[in-house]
Protein backbone atom coordinates (compact mmCIF):
# COMPACT_ATOMS: atom_id res chain seq x y z
CA UNK A 1 0.00 0.00 0.00
CA UNK A 2 2.81 1.98 0.74
CA UNK A 3 4.39 1.87 -2.11
CA UNK A 4 1.35 2.91 -4.12
CA UNK A 5 0.89 5.93 -2.37
CA UNK A 6 4.44 6.96 -3.03
CA UNK A 7 3.28 6.28 -7.47
CA UNK A 8 0.58 8.44 -6.84
CA UNK A 9 2.38 11.30 -5.35
CA UNK A 10 4.52 11.48 -8.24
CA UNK A 11 2.28 10.70 -10.66
CA UNK A 12 0.74 14.11 -9.34
CA UNK A 13 3.84 15.91 -9.24
CA UNK A 14 4.23 14.71 -12.66
CA UNK A 15 4.92 17.76 -15.33
CA UNK A 16 1.26 18.42 -16.90
CA UNK A 17 2.82 20.83 -19.87
CA UNK A 18 2.77 18.84 -23.46
CA UNK A 19 4.50 21.91 -25.21
CA UNK A 20 7.96 23.48 -24.27
CA UNK A 21 8.70 26.33 -23.17
CA UNK A 22 10.97 29.06 -24.02
CA UNK A 23 12.43 31.64 -21.37
CA UNK A 24 11.69 34.63 -23.32
CA UNK A 25 12.06 38.31 -21.76
CA UNK A 26 10.48 40.38 -24.45
CA UNK A 27 8.09 43.23 -23.72
CA UNK A 28 4.42 42.83 -23.68
CA UNK A 29 1.54 45.63 -23.61
CA UNK A 30 -1.50 43.90 -21.24
CA UNK A 31 -4.92 44.72 -20.93
CA UNK A 32 -7.14 42.83 -18.43
CA UNK A 33 -10.39 42.36 -19.94
CA UNK A 34 -13.53 43.89 -17.88
CA UNK A 35 -12.15 46.69 -16.26
CA UNK A 36 -11.03 50.49 -17.60
CA UNK A 37 -9.17 48.22 -20.01
CA UNK A 38 -6.01 50.19 -19.21
CA UNK A 39 -2.40 49.45 -20.85
CA UNK A 40 0.39 47.55 -18.97
CA UNK A 41 3.73 47.70 -20.11
CA UNK A 42 5.32 44.54 -18.77
CA UNK A 43 8.21 41.60 -19.39
CA UNK A 44 7.59 37.99 -20.52
CA UNK A 45 9.30 35.09 -18.26
CA UNK A 46 8.53 32.22 -20.67
CA UNK A 47 6.38 31.56 -23.54
CA UNK A 48 5.48 28.62 -25.30
CA UNK A 49 2.92 27.64 -28.21
CA UNK A 50 -0.04 27.43 -25.71
CA UNK A 51 0.69 30.02 -22.41
CA UNK A 52 2.44 33.08 -21.36
CA UNK A 53 4.32 33.72 -18.38
CA UNK A 54 4.32 37.52 -17.08
CA UNK A 55 4.42 40.12 -14.56
CA UNK A 56 2.26 42.77 -13.14
CA UNK A 57 1.98 45.83 -10.42
CA UNK A 58 -1.60 44.51 -10.14
CA UNK A 59 -3.26 41.36 -8.98
CA UNK A 60 -5.58 40.24 -11.83
CA UNK A 61 -8.40 37.40 -10.55
CA UNK A 62 -7.70 33.48 -12.58
CA UNK A 63 -10.10 32.92 -14.75
CA UNK A 64 -9.69 36.63 -16.57
CA UNK A 65 -8.98 37.80 -19.71
CA UNK A 66 -6.20 39.56 -20.68
CA UNK A 67 -4.94 40.72 -24.36
CA UNK A 68 -1.47 40.36 -24.52
CA UNK A 69 0.62 42.47 -27.58
CA UNK A 70 4.19 41.43 -28.08
CA UNK A 71 6.81 41.84 -30.76
CA UNK A 72 9.18 38.23 -31.64
CA UNK A 73 12.06 40.29 -32.38
CA UNK A 74 14.37 38.96 -35.32
CA UNK A 75 16.98 36.81 -33.19
CA UNK A 76 13.91 34.67 -32.65
CA UNK A 77 12.00 34.71 -35.90
CA UNK A 78 15.13 34.34 -38.21
CA UNK A 79 13.58 36.84 -39.86
CA UNK A 80 11.58 40.33 -39.79
CA UNK A 81 10.16 40.98 -36.78
CA UNK A 82 6.93 39.28 -36.03
CA UNK A 83 3.99 41.33 -33.61
CA UNK A 84 1.62 39.04 -32.59
CA UNK A 85 -1.73 40.12 -30.30
CA UNK A 86 -3.74 37.36 -28.23
CA UNK A 87 -6.32 36.35 -26.00
CA UNK A 88 -5.79 34.59 -22.77
CA UNK A 89 -7.18 32.92 -19.96
CA UNK A 90 -5.57 34.03 -16.55
CA UNK A 91 -5.06 30.50 -14.80
CA UNK A 92 -2.40 30.95 -12.33
CA UNK A 93 -1.40 34.20 -10.17
CA UNK A 94 1.45 33.96 -7.91
CA UNK A 95 1.14 36.10 -4.79
CA UNK A 96 4.23 38.38 -4.53
CA UNK A 97 6.34 39.02 -1.52
CA UNK A 98 5.40 42.48 -0.07
CA UNK A 99 6.49 45.30 -2.75
CA UNK A 100 7.57 42.43 -5.23
CA UNK A 101 5.65 42.52 -8.92
CA UNK A 102 2.71 39.84 -9.13
CA UNK A 103 3.25 36.50 -11.63
CA UNK A 104 0.51 35.87 -14.31
CA UNK A 105 0.25 32.52 -16.07
CA UNK A 106 -2.07 32.44 -18.56
CA UNK A 107 -3.67 30.28 -21.48
CA UNK A 108 -3.34 31.57 -25.15
CA UNK A 109 -6.79 30.89 -26.74
CA UNK A 110 -6.82 32.89 -29.34
CA UNK A 111 -4.19 35.00 -31.39
CA UNK A 112 -3.67 37.42 -34.72
CA UNK A 113 -0.40 38.36 -36.21
CA UNK A 114 -0.63 41.86 -37.14
CA UNK A 115 0.47 43.61 -39.73
CA UNK A 116 4.28 43.87 -40.18
CA UNK A 117 4.30 47.51 -41.40
CA UNK A 118 5.67 49.45 -38.44
CA UNK A 119 6.27 46.55 -35.74
CA UNK A 120 9.88 46.99 -36.43
CA UNK A 121 9.47 50.65 -35.43
CA UNK A 122 7.42 49.79 -32.43
CA UNK A 123 9.47 46.98 -30.99
CA UNK A 124 12.48 49.62 -29.96
CA UNK A 125 10.00 51.92 -28.57
CA UNK A 126 8.59 49.26 -26.40
CA UNK A 127 11.88 48.25 -25.37
CA UNK A 128 12.61 51.99 -24.37
CA UNK A 129 9.89 52.24 -22.55
CA UNK A 130 10.27 49.38 -20.71
CA UNK A 131 13.86 49.68 -19.42
CA UNK A 132 13.22 53.51 -18.53
CA UNK A 133 10.17 52.21 -16.13
CA UNK A 134 12.31 50.02 -14.63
Amino acid sequence: MLLRREKDTVELTHERRIMRRFDMRLPAAVRVAGGQMDEFLTETQNVSARGVFFYLDRPVEEGSRVEVTMTFPPHVTLTDPVRVRFTARVIRVEQPLPSARIGIAAVIEEYEFLRSTGAAEGFPQMQNQWKTSN
